[in-house]
């Protein structure tokens, strides 16, 4: 049986390597849809937690990953020996930059050297991991010929960038167009009736290169787009104009518009992150993406646009800032999820740790953090505690929050997100982005 026919009838096993947040749901999905999934991890707490069939992964339903796992659909390893039991090997490692934004792709090429000492005929290799164009092609396919085999007759090689929006029940894995592009026709083939197989719509392009402009061109919109109205939000303050009330009225405009709005930051595996891919690709063919860039400074300049606003209001409010006490509310990158990765609040917090007298935090999905060597614990929400801080500045406004209670109970809130737009008869109380202070 060749690998098209293992596909079809889903006798292939599939493997999985890195079980994060694209990976483990990717392996869930895969096992509903009857495939054998072999996930590796080179963290053995993540492949023991697989392997007792509990989800450290909030879009995981942990009773279906219990499931699988008993019907020994889902096995996790640390050992990549088991490589050679995959006919399609799936690589879901980070791609993260560095302090100087400089891509880190060594995930990506010491994942593949494992492969290579284990390929055999017959193997499909798909590249999920978000990166530059041309890492497919010009970085994995080269290490790969080591072998000796051929692409496209020996060996498959495509791309198709992960579109995963964690928390968001209306679009998952399985109903979200996925893009594939392969080396050679018969590459994309083979990963278009792979995708088939678990996704309702799948997208073919004509390379790699072109799946992987694609996943950055989505998220360099977005990040161009929340700069946009950070600015915007900055030049509304000044000039007395309320931001969201401006947002709501373009966006009654049927077409060419579509609302963003301001924020603290971006956070996030992607948005943060990959403009700085495409600026260093961009670079080696002496083209600058000074807009694309100038957009995702903008938005990295915006915790620092809170803390100022924080120590400003703080000062009006007659508070001063080294003797105050502040209480975050929220601090993953997104509204109910337990995700830290880049989250803004991280960054504020760090800022603000040499400014403020004392900062507590509550989240109701992140227990701990630590920032600069410093833990803080998640503190309980009372009135009590309300009524007793400085301040409150909302950063993630989770659905959990009873914003009128909050509000009812503190002395002041600074508002990041508009998460108080429907409380009534404090507004003297609340502090907004993008709206003139009047405290």
């Amino acid at each position: 049986m060749n690998l098209r026919e293992k596909i079809k009838t889903k006798k292939a096993t599939i493997g999985v390597i890195g079980l994060g947040y694209v990976g483990l749901p990717l392996c869930v999905l895969f096992a509903k849809r009857g495939f054998k999934i072999i996930g590796f991890d080179i963290k053995e707490e993540r492949v023991d937690s697989v392997n007792k069939g509990k989800s450290y992964i909030q879009d995981v339903d942990e009773g279906e990953l219990n499931k699988f796992v008993n019907l020994q659909k889902i096995i996790a390893t640390c050992d990549y020996d088991k490589i050679k039991e995959c006919d399609v090997i799936q690589i879901c490692v980070p791609t993260p930059v560095s302090a100087n934004k400089d891509p880190i792709i060594s995930y990506v090429v010491n994942t593949v050297e494992e492969i290579v000492s284990r390929l055999r005929k017959e193997q499909l290799i798909i590249l999920k991991s978000t990166t530059a164009p041309e890492t497919t092609e010009k970085i994995v396919l080269p290490i790969l010929e080591r072998s000796g085999f051929k692409v496209g007759e020996n060996f498959y090689l495509a791309f198709s960038p992960e579109r995963v929006d964690p928390g968001n029940k209306k679009f998952t894995v399985a109903n979200t167009p996925t893009v594939v592009g392969g080396v050679t026709p018969t590459c994309t083939k083979l990963a278009k009736s792979l995708y088939e197989s678990i996704i309702d719509n799948v997208v073919p392009v004509s390379s790699p290169k072109v799946a992987e402009m694609t996943k950055l061109l989505e998220n360099t919109f977005r990040n161009v787009n929340i700069a946009l109205v950070n600015e915007f939000a900055q030049l509304c303050e000044r000039m007395g104009i309320d931001m969201w009330e401006v947002i709501d009225a373009a966006a009654t405009k049927p077409f060419g518009f579509m609302p963003f709005y301001p924020g603290p930051g971006v956070g996030g595996h992607c948005i943060p992150i990959d403009p700085y891919y495409l600026a260093w690709k961009a670079r080696e063919y002496d083209f600058h993406t000074n807009f694309i860039e100038l957009a995702a400074e903008t938005n990295e300049n915006m915790p620092y646009y809170v803390v100022n606003k924080v120590m400003e209001t703080l000062s009006k409010k007659g508070l001063c800032p080294s003797k105050a006490k502040l209480l975050v509310l929220g601090v993953t990158f997104k509204r109910d999820v337990g995700d830290l990765r880049d989250s803004p609040a991280l960054k504020i917090i760090q800022i603000m740790g040499d400014k403020i007298g004392e900062i507590i935090y509550n989240d109701p999905y992140i227990n701990k953090i630590e920032i600069n060597g410093h833990t803080y614990t998640s503190t309980p929400l009372t009135e009590e505690l309300l009524q007793n801080v400085g301040g409150v500045l909302i950063v993630t406004d989770h659905t959990a929050y009873d914003y009128n209670w909050i509000v009812a109970n503190a002395n002041l809130i600074i508002d990041t997100r508009n998460a108080t737009r429907n409380v009534k008869d404090a507004k003297k109380k609340i502090v907004k982005l993008g709206k003139a202070l009047k405290v």
